[in-house]
């Protein structure tokens, strides 16, 4: 977000009006008037003169230390003036004007060190509202969300006129998940600016993210009656997809690549919304129209190497993850890829797929999912427990989830390994694990009623069971969702 004028509110007439009462109750020395009026008139260059012969017979009043670093502003000499309200502030740490004038330059040049000045300032003010806005950009800034919403919710109404600062609040908020918050925040935004189109969108796009798919159709659907852009259709069709809509998602996609036709994110999306429907080749062929185009984006090699293997043309899988990493080395992204391409592989030839992954690791120590990877197909061939295969296959799962905790495949069969070597109750810790990220997880579900069973303790497993039977059940209403539609491709000019 950008500085703005709401944020850089400490204008030069605002604090030279404040300031004249005080200045003259002091003194009533024509030098003060001709300084305080001058910077009134913008005369910076006579304000200087005069505060800097002011100075030669007071130099430790932070007063006119601070004129000083007034006229220097209006000269555009912030080096200068932020020396001089340093200058006050040494003699006078509390000095409010100071401190909001160096506060306004550090901001505004996008420094940390604005930071300490503001917080200083609201210790001195505490519900100054223009403090806290800039503490807020600068925390969304650094990343630090949690401060910035702190900041952004003492800003209250005041906010509303700052569309940029708004937005940041309703992402931030989303990003923290405090999703009803988020949409409230995206409400606000839409209602202060009901002809700017990229809040109804911003709207739409944190309702779609907060599972409310029927509302964001409701909030992106006026976009739809006017002439619409790309980032509208990508999504809208986003939205229809996640209504169970798949002919209007493919539909607005597919005129969104007709009117982008080298939009990468888009072929992307198709290729998503195959795989959800288990149309690999149709999405095959969609990416083979985009690389005609594009024939050295990496994203779509990609995307086409994940379908190949789904198809089983493992040897087209790897040449496109390999050409996609040629392309674009720097993200490392066909790792995980050629571990998936492993794992497929696995089924009919485990030697060949640990191979593959083996020196996949190799190059890349530092990939979780191909440690996780390792050890499951290590797993999978049914190691004696204790043999040398066994614990390099338990190794590279507590390599795994240690590189990536998150992962809960890796903590999934970290707990078989543990179940397998007799180790139940950290099979049952790491169980606990997966169902705090996902209480569905079935394969975690299994393996913690498993492990209770050898641990003898019955309590809980009767739960357990309900919830792995209405995990399954789920899952298998999922799959059926899916199979609901199958993209096809149809020669030109058809009406379907």
């Amino acid at each position: 977000m950008k500085a703005n004028s709401f944020f850089t509110s400490i204008c030069l007439v605002i604090i030279v009006l404040s300031l004249q009462p005080v200045l003259f109750g002091q003194s009533a020395n024509e030098r003060l008037q001709s300084i305080t009026s001058a910077l009134r008139d913008r005369e910076y260059e006579k304000a200087l003169q005069s505060v800097q012969s002011a100075l030669r017979d007071s130099p430790n009043n932070p007063q006119l230390w601070m004129l000083q670093g007034l006229a220097y502003s209006g000269t555009g000499d912030s080096r200068s003036a932020l020396a001089s309200y340093q200058h006050a502030l040494k003699i006078s740490p509390d000095y409010l004007p100071a401190l909001e004038g160096a506060a306004q330059l550090e901001y505004e040049a996008g420094s940390a060190a604005a930071i300490p000045l503001l917080e200083h300032v609201l210790k001195l003010r505490p519900n100054d509202f223009t403090s806290h806005a800039m503490l807020a950009v600068l925390a969304v800034k650094n990343g630090d969300c949690a401060t910035a919403v702190q900041h952004f919710s003492a800003v209250g109404p005041a906010l509303d006129s700052q569309p940029e600062a708004l937005q940041g609040y309703g992402v931030c908020l989303l990003k923290l998940d405090q999703t009803e918050k988020a949409i409230q925040v995206f409400e606000r935004l839409m209602s202060t600016q009901p002809n700017d189109p990229r809040f109804r969108q911003g709207l739409a796009a944190v309702q779609l993210a907060a599972g409310k798919p029927e509302e964001a159709l409701a909030t992106v659907l006026p976009l739809l009656d006017s002439p619409q852009n790309v980032r509208t259709m990508r999504l809208a069709a986003a939205i229809y997809e996640a209504n169970k809509d798949t002919p209007n998602a493919v539909k607005i996609l597919r005129d969104a690549i007709v009117k982008d036709p080298l939009q990468t994110a888009l072929y992307v999306d198709f290729t998503e919304i195959a795989m959800d429907h288990q149309s690999f080749q149709t999405g095959v062929e969609m990416i083979n129209a985009g690389l005609k185009l594009q024939p050295a984006a990496a994203q779509l090699y990609m995307a086409r190497g994940v379908l190949y293997v789904q198809l089983a043309e493992y040897e087209k899988a790897e040449a496109d993850f390999e050409k996609a990493e040629q392309l674009d080395p720097k993200q490392g992204m066909s790792g995980a890829a050629q571990g998936m391409l492993a794992e497929e592989q696995n089924q009919n030839d485990p030697d060949r797929a640990l191979a593959t992954v083996r020196a996949k690791v190799a190059k890349n120590p530092g990939d979780a999912f191909l440690w996780y990877l390792q050890a499951a197909i290590i797993s999978q061939k049914s190691p004696e427990p204790g043999s040398s295969e066994f614990v390099q296959g338990l190794d590279s799962a507590k390599r795994a989830v240690k590189l990536q905790p998150s992962l809960t495949a890796a903590h999934n069969v970290l707990a078989k390994y543990y179940l397998d070597s007799g180790q139940v109750a950290l099979a049952a810790e790491e169980c606990r694990l997966v169902l705090q990220q996902n209480p569905s997880d079935q394969g975690a579900l299994y393996h913690l009623v498993t492990a209770l069973r050898k641990m003898d303790s019955p309590a809980e497993i009767p739960d357990l069971l309900k919830r792995l039977a209405k995990a399954r059940q789920d899952a298998t209403k999922a799959e059926g969702e899916r199979n609901r539609y199958k993209l096809i491709v149809t020669p030109a000019g058809s009406s379907d």
